[in-house]
């Protein structure tokens, strides 16, 4: 009965013109807002209760989800004027968040894997965060995340660069779906924006807390431009893409 937080605030530039006059969550992907896909996925795996952020044309998301009933979910909205980045995005929603370990999702990534399994691998690190990691050739793009041979994060985007390591690191990047523990917002700024990956892990690491990485090798699909609204369209319809939290 976990919390999750479902990152929705973005502009969507690379969406544009599209995302002009419609929230990149709201941007169809066969058939449905693209949102949608996140929404049911956690709702499958029993979470009850979702905080979204918003900004760029929030009120529109706003008005499209409502209480979140329609998806037997209740949502809550965390506004944020101006966009406080993803860091200080969960910050603003600790209110909501605090208390219990918590979920944290992307809104343009579509994916699907075994929640429970994640959770309790979190569980048994007793790490502040555990990041669902994936092997990808263009890991490089999406920020370079290094892991030791426990699955321990030990750099993220090469930082912090001044710590030796004297082990092979794998070579992984981050899906955007992460379990924090509440005792996060303990290391987090207040009332600024900053981001998780080139601020806040990195520091966290040089302080000796432990980032957990879980490696994910089936479904998932990132949409940021127009290129991948038709590619996870085409993947959605043709099949090729298998959604558990979808009917046939």
């Amino acid at each position: 009965m976990m919390r999750a937080m479902i990152l929705a605030a973005g502009f969507g530039t690379r969406m544009r013109p599209l995302t002009d006059t419609l929230p990149k969550a709201l941007v169809p992907v066969a058939g449905r807002p693209l949102i949608e896909y996140t929404l049911l996925f956690v709702k499958s795996h029993g979470v009850e209760e979702v905080v979204l952020n918003l900004h760029h044309l929030g009120h529109l998301l706003r008005d499209a989800l409502g209480d979140g009933s329609a998806y037997g979910l209740r949502i809550t909205y965390s506004p944020e004027d101006p966009i406080l980045d993803t860091g200080g995005g969960i910050k603003n929603a600790q209110p909501f968040l605090d208390g219990e370990p918590f979920l944290v999702l992307n809104a343009d990534t579509i994916l699907d894997f075994d929640l429970a399994a994640f959770l309790a691998a979190h569980q048994q690190t007793h790490a502040i965060g555990t990041l669902l990691l994936r092997p990808n050739p263009d890991e490089e793009q999406y920020g370079l995340i290094e892991t030791d041979q426990r699955g321990v994060i030990r750099r993220i985007r090469g930082e912090p660069s001044e710590i030796e390591i004297n082990e092979p690191l794998s070579r992984l990047m981050f899906t955007g779906c992460q379990v924090l523990a509440p005792r996060i917002f303990e290391a987090m700024p207040t009332d600024r924006a900053f981001s998780t990956t080139h601020e806040l892990y990195p520091q966290l690491i040089r302080a000796g807390e432990t980032l957990q990485g879980v490696v994910h090798t089936g479904p998932w699909i990132v949409i940021d431009d127009a290129e991948g609204i038709a590619r996870a369209t085409k993947a959605v319809v043709s099949g090729r893409l298998r959604l558990s939290y979808l009917r046939p």
